[in-house]
């Protein structure tokens, strides 16, 4: 565990993941928030619930690359405070709000979410060097699937014990916390060598925005459309052989092995194509509709759970070294927003196929997607007369003296 002592020994980087990781679970249980808040809240049926969530998915992914975009130009503190504020209005007015108002806050508080996801993509590109930044990715993924894990779970228990609109604050206060600590740390955009890019200026989108890192994007989108596909899939599967109640173990196991998977990953001394990992995500997931119980589930479940991390660091590792220093929020941004629109693609398509076939189905369509992003990210990188490993050229290695 070397290379993790190395990253975590970088001046600034515990403090940004841990801040960081507070941000990204209260984040991942927004939706889960306010889901309960209509139900138990307003009353009002689950389709109702699923309107504000699309309002808020929806804003999320047309924000990020807007956000990203005047992360570039104006730099981290304006954005985080500007977010901040907006996130504490929204939170503190979600009880006190109609439904119909509701769903257009909802839109606004997802277009002007605390990007705390891309902060920490941005500035582990600048902190690192290129042999600690695979690494480094690979903790910001077993953060996500920790933040995963851990959100949702604690919103659902602590809705139990409260109401829901105390809970929608609680998840509110959290985010705006967050929020509040990245921008007290200030990581930087740029390393200490890239400080002066941007007096050169933007380069033009149709330079950076090339084949390798719409490769890279698609290859985003069809992991969390496997994703989002899987977690639909493993309910309707125990729900037809009558075993719901264990959903919550598998998606653990699943969320467990993803954290292994990611530590071990980061640790390899080689990297692996962002397509071969999402190729044998796609495979191995196929199967796993086959399994008879919650038992074999959680073992069928395995394989994808150990590949689900290092897929996602190898895409997060791409977008990094792609873009340009001076366009990497916005770049970063098209990342969250190709990860939010395969997660919000992901559900419904398996769910269409377990409806017309059986629930086995949805593991079989969550796979094939996986696999056809995999080909096609694989189809592009070769068309690219610049690609070496991981689809992106590696540069020399250059001490990065701060975060971006």
């Amino acid at each position: 565990m070397t290379s993790y002592r190395q990253v975590l020994a970088v001046p600034g980087m515990a403090p940004l993941l841990g801040v960081s990781l507070l941000a990204r679970t209260a984040i991942t249980a927004d939706v889960m928030a306010l889901t309960l808040y209509v139900v138990l809240g307003l009353g009002m049926s689950y389709a109702a619930a699923g309107g504000v969530a699309a309002a808020l998915t929806a804003g999320l992914a047309l924000g990020a690359p807007l956000l990203g975009r005047v992360l570039d130009r104006r730099g981290l503190r304006t954005v985080l405070l500007v977010t901040v504020a907006l996130q504490i209005v929204f939170w503190l007015s979600v009880p006190m709000l109609p439904y119909v108002v509701l769903l257009g806050a909802a839109f606004a508080a997802g277009l002007l979410m605390v990007p705390a996801q891309p902060v920490t993509r941005q500035a582990i590109a600048a902190m690192t060097t290129t042999h600690q930044r695979r690494a480094a990715f690979a903790l910001e993924s077993v953060q996500g699937e920790l933040s995963y894990l851990v959100g949702p779970a604690v919103v659902v228990l602590c809705a139990a014990t409260m109401s829901p609109g105390v809970v929608a604050w609680g998840v509110g206060a959290a985010i705006a916390a967050g929020g509040a600590g990245i921008a007290l740390l200030n990581p930087p955009l740029r390393a200490l060598h890239e400080a002066d890019a941007g007096t050169a200026g933007r380069p033009p989108r149709r330079r950076w925005l090339g084949t390798r890192m719409i490769a890279v994007l698609i290859m985003a989108f069809g992991i969390t459309t496997l994703l989002g596909g899987v977690d639909l899939a493993i309910i309707a599967t125990l729900r037809d052989g009558g075993q719901v109640s264990w959903a919550a173990v598998v998606i653990a196991v699943f969320g467990v092995a993803s954290v292994v998977g990611g530590l071990t990953y980061g640790a390899l001394p080689r990297p692996l194509p962002s397509w071969l990992l999402l190729g044998l995500l796609g495979l191995v997931t196929i199967p796993a509709g086959l399994a008879p119980d919650w038992r074999w589930l959680c073992v069928a479940v395995l394989g994808a759970g150990l590949l689900t991390a290092p897929a996602l660091s190898t895409v997060a590792d791409a977008v990094s070294r792609l873009a340009p220093a001076t366009v990497r929020g916005e770049a970063t941004g098209l990342q969250s927003s190709a990860q939010n629109a395969g997660f919000a693609l992901g559900a419904p398509i398996a769910g269409l196929a377990i409806d017309v076939s059986a629930p086995a189905g949805g593991f079989a369509v969550a796979g094939l997607a996986g696999l056809a992003a995999a080909l096609t990210g694989y189809l592009l990188s070769r068309r690219s007369p610049a690609r070496v490993r991981g689809l992106v050229a590696i540069p020399s290695e250059t001490p990065a003296g701060t975060r971006r």
